[in-house]
């Protein structure tokens, strides 16, 4: 009885050790695979973050001055054509000025004395031609602060989807050279991991703004990038694994 106990546990780890070895040699005939895509195009619009600053000695008067100019930085805006849709205002701040100073009558501490309010707008301009003029009549308008200028598509989801497409028909283009050079058959897939890509909009540094006769501004091309990692299995020639 003993005996046949340990012939069952013997085969059990006999079959172990062959189902073990056997992952262990299909793993060994896999092959992993990078794809990339690329794809350069036109940019379609452009986002541009302004703002208007202003200080004064009381806060209301501070908010006053910079809500009278950025009113009249939207009005501009739209007389030139850009959708209320495509406007957004991104922050409303206010805080105080301190002196640089230190007042002696005042136990050594900083004084305030003013407020400076603030008033950030996002706008979208989708007629890139015009763009060169929309920057022209912000400045004319009042907005003192650039904070970015950035292009993009219309649609970054659709040119995704073109270029994942096309980063696993690469991998798979190289697996297949791959393999007929090791002398294999390419199998199925068994694993696609996506590794993001890069590109998009292209952003431009911000600055304060200040009056022009022009501000001359090329766009040039986006560049769109995807990369995918594919795991394919491999078979010797004419087995079953390769059918």
């Amino acid at each position: 009885m003993k005996a046949r106990k340990l012939l069952a546990a013997a085969l059990m780890l006999s079959m172990g050790a062959g189902a073990a070895a056997a992952s262990e040699a299909a793993a060994q005939r896999q092959i992993t695979v990078n794809g990339e895509s690329t794809l350069q195009m036109a940019p379609e619009l452009a986002t541009i973050t302004l703002g208007v600053t202003e200080e004064a000695e009381e806060a209301a008067a501070a908010m006053a001055a910079v809500s009278e100019a950025m009113g009249a930085v939207i009005a501009q805006l739209k007389d030139g054509g850009i959708a209320g849709a495509d406007m957004q205002t991104q922050q409303i701040a206010m805080h105080p000025v301190w002196s640089q100073d230190r007042s002696y009558d005042n136990g050594g501490r900083r004084e305030i004395t003013g407020f400076q309010a603030s008033n950030t707008l996002m706008v979208r301009v989708r007629d890139l031609d015009r763009l060169g003029m929309v920057l022209d009549t912000v400045l004319t308008a009042g907005a003192n602060q650039f904070q970015g200028l950035s292009f993009g598509v219309e649609d970054p989801a659709a040119v995704t989807d073109r270029i994942r497409g096309e980063a696993v028909k690469d991998a798979m283009r190289k697996a297949q050279q791959l393999a007929e050079a090791a002398g294999m058959d390419l199998g199925p897939v068994r694993t696609i991991t996506e590794n993001g890509g890069g590109g998009g909009p292209r952003p431009m540094m911000a600055m304060d703004m200040a009056r022009s006769e022009a501000m001359p501004v090329e766009a040039g091309e986006l560049t769109f990038t995807h990369n995918v990692s594919v795991v394919f299995d491999m078979a010797e020639p004419g087995s079953a694994a390769s059918e």
